[in-house]
């Protein structure tokens, strides 16, 4: 780890102590719905180690979170049929590196003004079509059975 503080709220939910809508793990990062989407489909991924700033991130970690972030982008295509996908590292918001990675019409849909609060049952179906998009394009592997766990059977 390279924080000394309490868990991060990242951590809290990869451990199941706060509630997650999970659609993507493996054994360096977890991929799960952000709770405020600037847009249906909007993701996180996360490093499982609670890393502050994604600089700090080893090269291999890096690479490997820019790695599921192109698969996790290539489902949302196939899910949400929009023909760009965002992406953005701030960092601001929660000690824990986390990439978003967001289905686009425009570039005005990263906007962080654009944030809804949406239904848990908006919310569930929004990621249970991600989560079909990953199976479909040959990521079955990696979807956790229970969305709501980031363990994989």
């Amino acid at each position: 780890m390279y924080h000394n503080e309490a868990m991060t709220i990242f951590e809290m939910i990869i451990e199941g102590d706060i509630p997650g809508n999970f659609v993507y793990s493996d054994d360096k990062c977890v991929v799960f719905a952000t709770i405020e989407p600037v847009r249906p489909g909007h993701v996180l991924v996360v490093p499982r180690e609670p890393v502050d700033a994604w600089t700090d991130l080893s090269d291999e970690d890096a690479a490997h979170l820019m790695n599921v972030a192109k698969i996790i982008g290539n489902a949302q295509k196939e899910a949400f049929k929009v023909p760009r996908i965002g992406l953005s590292i701030l960092g601001f918001e929660v000690p824990h590196t986390h990439l978003h990675v967001v289905p686009l019409r425009s570039e005005g849909d990263m906007s962080p003004a654009n944030a809804t609060k949406p239904s848990v049952q908006e919310l569930v179906r929004d990621m249970e079509l991600l989560r079909g998009a990953l199976v479909k394009l040959g990521y079955g592997d990696n979807v956790p059975s229970n969305i709501a766990s980031p363990v994989l059977d």
